[in-house]
């Protein structure tokens, strides 16, 4: 039998062990991992895992998930607490315009991906590739499972001021990575009426916001 990529030699990521993940887990007495299938793995990695489960009567049964792991992410509200305004993204997003989304242009905070970096460094690198911002005080709001039922991903929260001075440009994003954003400003009274009307419709962005307002820079 051949070698599979990412498996047992790297893929083209210079991953392997992609089937191990969930192997080894110990935490819940209750769950036991038996298979872990890689289905796919060109970018990220979608893994069905056969597992048996101890329901609350003590009878096992065995059942099937797949995941899909896209690495853990973070994402911070821009905010000018003298002007009252947010500073946010718009960006085409595929998987919103195929599930009936009008236009597939998401209004969005700046967020990303953690790579290899811990959570503040990695939004501080994404607000500046997003927005042009530099990020100078940064406050951690709180970590959210974004959809546990089927990715992996866990997103850090967080919110920093800007200033209207730092805001150098009407547009960012990586050219080299295909990303073309605008850049978006709004009062934050103009932006839960976005949310009421359908405007902004991203999860993460509706909690920072209501945040902001509930607990945050904008708390009446």
């Amino acid at each position: 039998m051949s070698p599979t990529p990412g498996i047992d030699v790297p893929d083209h990521r210079g991953r392997t062990g992609l089937d191990r993940t969930g192997r080894d887990l110990s935490r819940n007495p209750d769950v036991r991992v038996t298979d872990v299938e890689v289905l796919a793995s060109a970018w990220h990695v979608l893994r069905r895992t056969t597992l048996e489960y101890r329901d609350a009567s003590g009878e096992w049964s065995t059942q099937q998930r797949e995941t899909y792991d896209r690495g853990n992410g973070a994402t911070v509200l821009l905010y000018d607490g003298g002007r009252r305004t947010v500073l946010l993204t718009r960006q085409f997003r595929y998987p919103v315009y195929v599930n009936d989304h009008p236009d597939g242009m998401l209004v969005e905070t700046a967020a990303g991906l953690l790579d290899d970096d811990d959570p503040e460094t990695a939004i501080r690198r994404e607000a500046q590739e997003e927005t042009g911002v530099d990020i100078g005080d940064i406050e951690h709001v709180f970590d959210v499972y974004m959809s546990p039922g089927s990715v992996t991903e866990r997103l850090h929260f967080f919110a920093a001021p800007y200033e209207a001075s730092a805001r150098l440009q009407d547009r960012g994003g990586l050219v080299h990575e295909g990303e073309d954003i605008e850049l978006v400003e709004l009062d934050i009274d103009e932006a839960l009426a976005w949310i009421r009307d359908g405007r902004i419709q991203d999860a993460k962005t509706i909690m920072l916001l209501q945040w902001a307002v509930l607990d945050g820079p904008f708390r009446r």
